[in-house]
């Protein structure tokens, strides 16, 4: 286990909205680190199957659904504090607006953080939305229309785990990396526009969040069980939207089933087929050259809109961005199990913690590739032995997110009349520095690979030989 550093100071209630693999596992990580009193501390949750963790640390639970009609009466009275000491709103659940979470805290005058931009129940799976109104494009633009509605308040953080989350801070690390080893300036930008003008000098084309999830169980997944290293409610609900990404200006032509959005500030397209039925070309350091699902995620969006440069209205730059994860092998199968039931989840799910995993690592980085020395993955290499050292109740892909969430609680405290914010706009330095001890090896590598390279010529194929980086190379038909 860590020293019991503390990094920041909660005076007021601490309430976390779910406490599923995420939340057991970002509780003790927040007693361990922010001096907090554990009897204001109250989660909210409507399964009591991880209630033993809380009863463990002797923290209160309170087993409540929360919907449109009942969240304002629950968590009013656990938000608010006598003596005007300001609370925090921890939200890691499925199933529950973020934007409604965000709205209450600051009429409160709440700290917020969540994971993803979620929204109620019946979102997903709403046959009367168009795909681009289902859209993780479409849930992110509802946070940034709350941010323009809203005068600036109490820091609420959007979108704030692994990834989203930790990658944009990666993006930024790696940048400088490149910027270095290229010979160009190395001083870390000031402003947005800054970055992106980094990003467009160093001829970046795109970025993809390379994930890798080699953690294997000990016992075989039985039939009709989805087995995942993580929320299975949420993998299920990200991988039946349509497939997402940021679309770059060094893009020559849409896919043939691409669409693109009318609505927000353009920066992304999406696909008229699920992520999870969706493959793309990739490469991480330990498996190299692999496929991987183009799963929609905010960071898709959010990090390539971020990186956009313009003059005046008009577009000069953007990279393309997409998430290219290949989740552990049993996840796989649960996958190809569900595809086969015309999409339609099984009737089991099971998460595989940490004494149910044999070996293995959670290979998350990002791979920023067309620059000068081709293509640099830069991320975390996090194993299972190590997160068993590390802390209780999680898996390394756990690990990764949690502790960004403790990164993002500390930032916020340390900024805490920020309003509405995206991980792209905070410290990255500093939210890797409190993040950095729960990641294991963290590194950065190079490599030759593209998306052309050893790829045979059995069967015709519609290929850009002049630009190896373009999507229509990328993605797997």
């Amino acid at each position: 286990m860590t020293d019991r550093e503390i990094l920041a100071a909660v005076e007021g209630p601490i309430v976390m909205i779910g406490f599923g693999s995420i939340g057991t596992g970002t509780l003790p990580l927040i007693l361990r680190h922010i001096d907090c009193d554990p009897s204001r501390i109250v989660i909210v949750d409507p399964s009591e199957e991880n209630r033993g963790i809380a009863d463990r640390h002797g923290i209160r639970f309170l087993k409540e659904r929360l919907t449109p009609e009942n969240y304002i009466d629950i968590l009013t009275p656990l938000l608010m504090d006598d003596e005007g000491r300001r609370g925090f709103c921890v939200n890691l659940s499925v199933d529950v607006s973020s934007v409604a979470m965000m709205e209450l805290c600051h009429e409160l005058g709440a700290l917020y953080i969540d994971t993803v931009a979620e929204p109620w129940l019946g979102f997903y799976t709403d046959e009367t939305k168009s795909p681009s109104e289902r859209s993780n494009y479409a849930l992110r633009q509802r946070v940034l229309d709350l941010r323009d509605r809203l005068p600036k308040g109490c820091t609420a953080v959007s979108c704030c785990g692994a990834n989203p989350g930790m990658v944009s801070w990666f993006v930024k690390q790696a940048l400088l990396d490149v910027a270095r080893d290229t010979g160009h300036e190395t001083e870390a930008p000031t402003s947005r526009e800054g970055w992106a003008h980094l990003a467009h000098v160093l001829g970046v084309k795109g970025i993809h969040i390379a994930e890798r999830d080699t953690q294997r169980a000990k016992d075989p997944k039985p039939r009709g069980v989805f087995v995942n290293t993580w929320s299975v409610e949420g993998f299920i609900s990200e991988g039946l939207q349509p497939a997402e990404l940021g679309w770059g200006t060094h893009e020559k032509e849409l896919p043939f089933d691409g669409r693109e959005h009318e609505f927000g500030s353009k920066a992304a397209i999406y696909l008229m087929r699920p992520g999870a039925g969706t493959n793309v070309r990739t490469w991480t350091p330990t498996a190299k050259a692999q496929h991987g699902f183009l799963i929609t995620h905010n960071e898709a969006i959010s990090i390539a809109d971020f990186f956009t440069l313009r003059e005046g209205d008009r577009v000069v730059y953007r990279p393309t961005c997409h998430y290219a994860y290949h989740p552990c092998d049993d996840a796989i199968l649960s996958l190809h199990e569900m595809a086969g039931r015309q999409w339609q989840p099984q009737n089991k799910w099971r998460i595989l913690h940490e004494e149910e995993v044999l070996d293995g690592i959670d290979e998350l980085g990002v791979l920023l590739y067309g620059h000068e020395k081709n293509a640099y993955w830069y991320g975390s290499q996090l194993s299972i032995e190590e997160a068993r050292r590390l802390a209780p109740y999680q898996n390394a892909t756990g690990l990764q997110v949690t502790s960004a969430v403790l990164a993002g609680m500390v930032w916020a405290i340390e900024n805490p009349d920020r309003g509405i914010v995206e991980a792209d706009e905070m410290d990255f330095a500093r939210c890797l520095e409190i993040q950095r001890r729960y990641l294991g090896p963290v590194t950065g590598t190079y490599t030759d690979w593209t998306p052309l390279k050893d790829r045979g010529q059995l069967f015709p194929e519609d290929i850009d030989e002049e630009d190896p980086w373009q999507f229509k190379n990328v993605v797997v038909r």
